[in-house]
């Protein structure tokens, strides 16, 4: 049912236009009542990003998931690979969706506000690891706008080109540069230096002085 109102929606939209297309003209086509719309999709806007509901979920169970053994920068760079394969899933679906959303004044406010949320998402996870941090809020809140703005670079690139090629590749170079700006720098290891051990034998009843003073030399302190 859910398939078939955003199939419906969409043959509509593009035969007609966005803004000429009404919620009981798509369940007409559909052979559905307008209350089976409304169980799924709050607004008609919502049924142009049926999907986004669904992806941030899954990213925020993947941000959820990870330890803190995991690097914080590459963990939000591979939550975002998620959202890049919802729209890899079909690709002439997501182009159609990204020309109908560049028309559509009302879609594109629509979609920032998807964004903000998928942001939010990555920075929150960011925050608490870096709550540690001098600047950790801060930091987490760049980083993650970094992120958004490199995968929707790539992947309005991909759009752009009716979907051809490899799309992850473009984003995975896309992300390479914030992983390089912004990611952990290994630290190498410490190396303990042994401590120095003085050994001094003096005579019972030898004033504590004397012993301070020995020690003093045999250090190179005299």
């Amino acid at each position: 049912m859910r398939d078939a109102l955003v199939a419906a929606a969409f043959q509509l939209f593009l035969e007609r236009g966005y803004e000429q297309t009404t919620v009981d003209d798509i369940v007409a086509l559909a052979g559905v009542g307008r209350r089976s719309f409304f169980r799924y999709f709050p607004s008609k806007e919502d049924v142009v990003f049926p999907d986004h509901e669904r992806c941030l979920a899954d990213m925020t169970a993947f941000l959820a998931g990870g330890s803190d053994a995991d690097e914080p920068v590459g963990r939000v760079c591979d939550a975002a690979r998620l959202v890049l394969r919802m729209y890899a899933e079909n690709p002439t679906f997501s182009v159609q969706r990204y020309r109908l959303t560049k028309r559509v004044p009302g879609l594109r406010a629509y979609e920032l506000s998807v964004v903000w949320r998928y942001e939010r998402a990555l920075a929150a996870y960011l925050r608490r690891r870096f709550a540690a941090r001098r600047d950790g809020t801060l930091q987490a809140d760049v980083i993650a706008a970094a992120v958004v703005a490199a995968h929707n670079n790539a992947l309005r690139s991909w759009l752009r080109s009716d979907g051809q090629g490899e799309a992850s590749a473009a984003v995975d170079h896309a992300l390479s540069h914030v992983r390089s700006a912004f990611g952990a720098v290994p630290v190498p290891p410490t190396v303990e230096q042994p401590d120095d051990v003085v050994v001094v034998v003096s005579r019972r009843g030898t004033p504590l002085w004397r012993v301070v003073q020995e020690v003093e030399s045999a250090l190179g302190r005299g």
